[in-house]
């Protein structure tokens, strides 16, 4: 194999993200890997590659009992997901004004009544209004502008009237 295609090889595998080329031409073979410290034709380097692919896998099992840490967060959420808390029906970014410049459509010590929009939640570029499901007086505003939220992440807390 020509020194010429190989140097050629190598930019195209510098420019693009593939993270392995091989070539075969009759007998002769080539396989560049992104990372690796030398090029070479033959068979033990196509076993050494295999190997550290394999202890990922094996790594990324390790991984998955972490994501089950932030299961308490939906069990605190539903601690607090009594009446008269107003709670995030999608996923997606919290927003407490119509736009920046203008004022919040609640505030704390507000006066609410059934539906009387709270907030809004953009999921997808789509802004959903959130709107109260009871009638009182605004006592917590759990989120900020701007902050990401999940499904059932408690956003405000309403004293109801006659409570």
């Amino acid at each position: 194999m020509d020194i010429r295609k190989i140097k050629k090889l190598i930019e195209m595998l510098e420019e693009s993200q593939l993270s392995e080329i091989e070539i075969t031409e009759g007998e002769e073979s080539i396989r560049l890997t992104r990372g690796a410290p030398s090029t070479s034709a033959s068979a033990p380097l196509l076993t050494q590659p295999v190997a550290p692919v394999s202890v990922p896998v094996e790594a990324a099992p390790v991984h998955a009992p972490q994501p089950a840490v932030p299961a308490p967060t939906p069990e605190v959420t539903q601690t607090l997901d009594a009446a008269g808390t107003v709670c995030s029906p999608m996923v997606g970014t919290f927003y407490a004004s119509p736009n920046p410049d203008s004022k919040p459509y609640v505030e704390i010590g507000s006066r609410v009544s059934v539906g009387d929009t709270l907030c809004m939640i953009e999921a997808m570029k789509i802004f959903n209004h959130v709107d109260a499901e009871v009638s009182g007086v605004v006592k917590k505003i759990l989120k900020s502008s701007g902050d990401p939220v999940e499904y059932g992440e408690t956003l405000f807390v309403i004293e109801e009237d006659g409570s």
